[in-house]
Order: structure tokens, then C-alpha cells, then sequence
């Protein structure tokens, strides 16, 4: 995979098994809450697109990253605080529960900045 995955599937592939498994229910979920969206990759990262790429999110060492920061929606940001880095990005450490059903409305609200 020179410069990174061709798609989603061979990042999932190229995970550990324990990240595999989160990334591929965040697939699904994102799937679920926005079914026009596309699968793509975007800065060699599982991402998905309306008009544009709104969602991306991969796998680190310690944990499950999600990109671009969230902007509109003050209530969910607040939910988002005990994860959000210092740029803003969110990061799901793999040593404890997946908030899946947050990444979903993540999901949800930032196709919705994007249009």
C-alpha cells in the first residue's frame, strides 16, 4: 500500500484486530445514520463524502482518531470534551468503551456542516 490504503477495506485490513473491529462499526454506523454518503479515502484515512469529505477517522496506536473538529453543534461538542485533543480532533483511546452512538451523531452533525 505505497502512500497509504486504496479503501476502506484495506484499512481495516491493515489494522489490528482489535482496531478492525471499532473502525469497521464505525463504518457501519456512519453507513447507517448517512446513507448517501460515499466511502472514499482522504489523507490516507477512511473517510466518507457528500459534495465533499466530511468524516474521517483511522486507527493509531492507542487509539481511533475522528477529523475534521466539530464546529456547529455546541451541546454535542460539550458531550465530545473528554476526547477532543488540542486541535480539536477527537480521539477514542482503544483501552476503554467505544462511544459509538456519539461518533454516529459526530457522524450525523458534521455531514451536516458540510452540505
Amino acid at each position: 500500500m505505497p502512500g497509504g490504503p486504496a479503501d476502506i477495506d484495506a484499512a481495516l485490513a491493515a489494522a489490528t484486530p482489535e482496531a478492525a473491529a471499532v473502525l469497521a462499526e464505525i463504518r457501519r454506523r456512519v453507513k447507517a445514520a448517512v446513507p448517501d454518503a460515499a466511502e472514499c479515502i482522504g489523507y490516507q484515512m477512511p473517510a466518507f463524502r457528500l459534495k465533499r469529505i466530511f468524516f474521517y477517522f483511522a486507527a493509531f496506536k492507542k487509539h481511533i482518531g475522528v477529523y475534521p473538529p466539530l464546529r456547529g453543534d455546541a451541546a454535542l461538542g460539550a458531550e465530545c470534551a473528554p476526547y477532543r485533543n488540542e486541535k480539536g480532533n477527537l480521539a477514542f483511546p482503544l483501552d476503554r468503551p467505544i462511544p459509538y452512538d456519539l461518533i454516529q451523531r459526530v457522524a450525523v452533525a458534521l455531514a451536516a456542516e458540510a452540505g
